[in-house]
């Protein structure tokens, strides 16, 4: 099953008094450092702290009244766990998320606070869709995928539709559009979205350097997977394998793919930070990172770059400005 522009404009629809439009942020010191029009949208400023809001919401407000009464269950690092956690609390639907042990504990914490029920599990030794599955499975409640599902895709899409009319609004027309990407969610809808705008657009995924799955099923055709065993500061990222609807699209409406370290994403954390004035997890900054550290050419283009999520730990926070204290 694939989606369409209908259906993320039927998605902003279901979402328009619930999510935030988030703004577009320019900065003239980063225009003049790359020579270029920079756009940044800041998902960090969406309910929640991430645009995982904009699909959760889509998602569980097409639930039936049984399925609500069943509840939900998902599996999530932190910021589906969050967009799930509040959209559930917003349409009185009970919600249990199985979480790794060792995430972030501010997306624990915002997750309990939302009102779901956290079933942690150890990301080395145990399988969460296995332990999802098995919940779902035993409970009756509707399993909510982070990424791999057209209603979820459909929701985040919103983001590139609000990126391509506020765009068109203050009349600049985008060459690029860089988003971060884990399992593909976002940017297969905001490809879809941006697309059907502005057809001739080239729009790039954006991955840790050691979770880059897909620049490397990009590279080799078909999905790939990473090996286990890997890390990085972008908790938000760590999908070992795009998703099998999210490659579907994403092959189709992607330029290609980019990688950045973890090193990079911390200057950029600080960058966001000293100069732009806003606070974006590393997850959400690889974005940013990329056209810090010049994997595009950017001269004299007009260039939107999502950055997804401010959800980030204030010690992972504080590390990022002592390492990059002049970004």
């Amino acid at each position: 099953m694939s989606i369409g522009i209908e259906d993320i404009s039927a998605a902003a629809k279901r979402i328009a008094d619930h999510a935030v439009t988030t703004p577009l942020i320019r900065n003239e010191f980063l225009d003049e450092r790359l020579g270029a029009t920079i756009i940044i949208k800041p998902e960090s400023l969406q309910r929640s702290g991430s645009f995982k809001f904009r699909g959760a919401f889509n998602r569980l407000s097409q639930l039936s009244a049984d399925e609500r009464k069943n509840g939900v269950v998902a599996f999530s690092s932190g910021n589906h766990a969050q967009g799930i956690a509040l959209a559930a609390r917003l349409l009185n639907i009970p919600a249990t998320i199985v979480m790794p042990k060792d995430a972030p504990a501010i997306k624990r914490q915002r997750t309990e606070a939302y009102g779901a029920t956290i079933r942690p599990y150890d990301r080395y030794r145990e399988s969460r869709e296995d332990i999802a599955s098995d919940m779902a499975r035993n409970s009756g409640a509707v399993l909510v995928p982070s990424f791999d599902d057209p209603h979820i895709i459909a929701g985040q899409g919103t983001c590139g539709l609000e990126l391509t009319a506020q765009t068109e609004q203050i009349r600049l027309n985008l060459d690029l559009v860089l988003a971060p990407c884990g399992g593909g969610g976002l940017i297969a809808g905001t490809s879809t979205a941006v697309k059907s705008a502005l057809p001739n657009a080239e729009i790039y995924s954006v991955e840790p350097e050691d979770f880059d799955d897909h620049l490397r099923s990009f590279q080799s055709g078909q999905r790939e997977s990473i090996e286990p065993g890997g890390s990085s500061i972008c908790d938000a990222l760590l999908a070992p394998s795009p998703g099998e609807l999210t490659w579907a699209i994403n092959r189709n409406t992607l330029t290609g793919g980019l990688r950045v370290s973890d090193n990079e994403v911390a200057h950029a954390v600080s960058f966001a930070y000293q100069y732009l004035k806003l606070v974006i997890e590393p997850g959400g900054a690889v974005a940013l990172a990329a056209i810090l550290h010049h994997k595009l050419e950017l001269k004299g283009k007009t260039v939107a770059v999502i950055a997804s999520g401010g959800n980030i730990d204030p010690g992972c926070f504080i590390d990022c400005l002592n390492k990059h204290p002049n970004p």
